[in-house]
């Protein structure tokens, strides 16, 4: 009981160790989620050079002309 006493205050108190156990820890489980974002991120992005056009699929024909104004146009020279 002694012993676990003394770890709890030594981990509680000494930064350096609180920092290592963090690391090991916690660290590689930070490390895995920001190689997976970092690889999602570059297969969203494509590769460097590639062009990538994202369209909306939404078809004039079904647009409503009573959806808007008209404005009169003057070409002004």
């Amino acid at each position: 009981m002694k012993y676990i006493i003394l770890i709890l205050l030594a981990i509680a108190f000494v930064p350096a160790i609180r920092n290592f156990l963090f690391n090991v820890l916690v660290g590689k489980q930070i490390a895995k989620q920001q190689k997976r974002h970092n690889d999602f991120m570059e297969k969203e992005r494509g590769k460097e050079g590639d062009i990538k056009v994202k369209s909306n699929t939404t078809n004039s024909k079904n647009i409503n002309p009573d959806s808007g104004q008209y404005v009169d146009y003057e070409e002004v020279k």
